[in-house]
């Protein structure tokens, strides 16, 4: 039977790492990424590119499948106004916690974050809580900065310098996309 996977802000970079991966460990697998764009950068006939404004989401039942194995929110990061942090942390969330009640997964997946604003530290330990209170078992990494996989903004200039201070303190030790998404499909695989 295949397994359905869908990814909440799946088309970046950590997605396409995800969905990689996922498939070099199990064949059958379908993924739905979902995003504002709907495209999801893999030219794959089992990858699903469906267009929501996950921090409004108008989900029609017809762009998801009837059953869901695993839902995973890969949404969210730092914001300066702490409405727009608010909302771009935590609706994701609450949408992958709705579909999960709705479609009784066997697993959720979360990216939590060990660095940044306090604000953004503090949402992401406060959602990892919440929807650890949940019947669908969560599955959850908690990464500083994420590198690698072609990610090229003005974070990653800072990766050398990160791996330095690394050594004398570790939450400040940058992580590289294939060790973070290793970690959260075993976990995901594990429940």
């Amino acid at each position: 039977m295949t397994t359905n996977i869908v990814l909440l802000g799946g088309s970046g970079y950590i997605g396409r790492e995800l969905v990689k991966a996922w498939r070099s460990r199990d064949a059958d697998t379908e993924f739905w990424l979902l995003s504002r764009s709907g495209a999801t950068r893999l030219d794959l006939s089992d990858v699903h590119g469906v267009a929501v404004d996950l921090l409004r989401p108008q989900l029609a039942d017809d762009a998801l499948p009837a059953r869901i194995d695993y839902i995973v929110d890969l949404v969210g990061g730092p914001k300066d106004d702490p409405q727009e942090l608010a909302d771009f942390n935590r609706l994701p969330a609450q949408l992958m916690q709705r579909l999960a009640d709705q479609y009784q997964p066997t697993a959720m997946g979360f990216i939590g974050g060990k660095l940044g604003p306090k604000a953004f530290v503090a949402i992401k330990k406060d959602l990892i809580q919440e929807l650890q209170s949940s019947v669908t078992p969560l599955a959850f990494v908690e990464p500083t900065l994420v590198y690698g996989a072609g990610r090229k903004d003005q974070m990653t200039r800072f990766v050398p310098l990160l791996r330095v201070l690394g050594v004398i303190v570790p939450n400040l030790r940058p992580v590289k996309v294939d060790t973070v998404v290793t970690s959260l499909l075993n976990e995901l695989l594990a429940k």
